[in-house]
């Protein structure tokens, strides 16, 4: 690494340890028409409750689950940060019907489905600026998931989101994607993802590595298959994934055990820490018969701030 690289780096690196990090592990949906679901979902451990509104709910009652939702959002005002709604996508006939049932409940964020790129963030932005000033919420307030890889045009827009507003996190799907692409199966005989896919949770990675927010793993089908949930979603986070959907609250105590970081791994990055800070203004230094250097810091500080250390 040259002196210039070098100078570059710690500035990115100390940009970033700056920042807020918004952490979250796992993320359980509960369909937006079922108050008892909901109930369930939201007295469990999930880390957010997603209400759904988009493919969990038919046209037809629709209506009715805003007002579900909407009540109660209400009642349960004191934990309403970790309550979000799924509406449904920009493009369609319901966002705006959705965003005016539930914003005046104050959800803790939405999660935008089927987005296109940066400008389907940019105008929910303003619908939500709008509703938050109407409601006497706080400008700016309402958090945004969004999913990046539900169509083909969007698998061209993933690096799009640095700087846009309100995104903390970003989340990808294969089934919207393979019905978008008219595929037949989105998966190899083996039952892993086919390349397509695994394009797809790669982009999302690395765009949202690019904006800064967390990237999120999306769901497990086999709700049953804990086993198979506890390896995919230990390979992900390892990958540089923070967290998973859920569609069954039992999977949300696998998700969340492998997406905490053991007690070992945080003394190990403890260690790195101190071993840099004992010796200021080294670019590598030698540790248990390895090298390390700023890269190694940098993980090593992540990880204890997403700890919580």
């Amino acid at each position: 690494m040259g002196a210039r690289d070098f100078s570059v780096g710690e500035r990115v690196m100390e940009m970033a340890m700056q920042e807020d990090i918004f952490s979250a592990r796992s993320w359980l949906f509960a369909p937006g028409d079922s108050e008892k679901k909901m109930e369930k979902a939201t007295a469990g451990p999930a880390d957010i409750v997603i209400f759904d509104l988009e493919d969990a709910v038919a046209d037809a009652e629709k209506p009715r689950a805003r007002g579900l939702i909407a009540d109660f959002l209400m009642a349960h005002a004191q934990g309403r940060d970790r309550l979000w709604v799924r509406v449904n996508p920009l493009d369609g006939a319901h966002t705006l019907a959705d965003l005016a049932a539930i914003m005046p409940a104050h959800p803790g964020g939405i999660m935008l489905p089927k987005a296109r790129g940066r400008a389907d963030v940019e105008l929910l932005d303003h619908y939500l600026s709008a509703l938050e000033v109407a409601n006497g919420i706080e400008q700016g307030s309402t958090r945004v998931i969004v999913l990046v890889t539900e169509t083909a045009e969007a698998m061209f827009t993933t690096g799009s989101y640095a700087g846009a507003p309100r995104v903390v996190a970003l989340s990808w799907g294969a089934e919207d994607l393979a019905d978008s692409i008219g595929a037949s199966c989105n998966r190899n005989a083996d039952g892993s993802y086919s390349f397509t896919y695994e394009l797809a949770r790669s982009l999302c990675l690395l765009g949202a590595a690019a904006a800064g927010v967390a990237a999120i793993e999306t769901i497990q089908g086999d709700f049953r298959d804990l086993d198979g949930l506890r390896q995919r979603a230990e390979k992900v986070r390892r990958d540089g994934y923070r967290g998973m959907l859920a569609i069954h609250p039992a999977q949300v105590e696998v998700i969340n055990a492998a997406f905490t970081p053991a007690e070992e791994e945080l003394a190990a990055a403890q260690e790195i820490v101190d071993l840099f800070a004992a010796n200021p203004g080294v670019g590598t230094i030698g540790h248990k018969g390895a090298m390390l250097d700023r890269p190694h810091l940098a993980r090593a500080r992540l990880l204890l701030r997403q700890a919580g250390r």
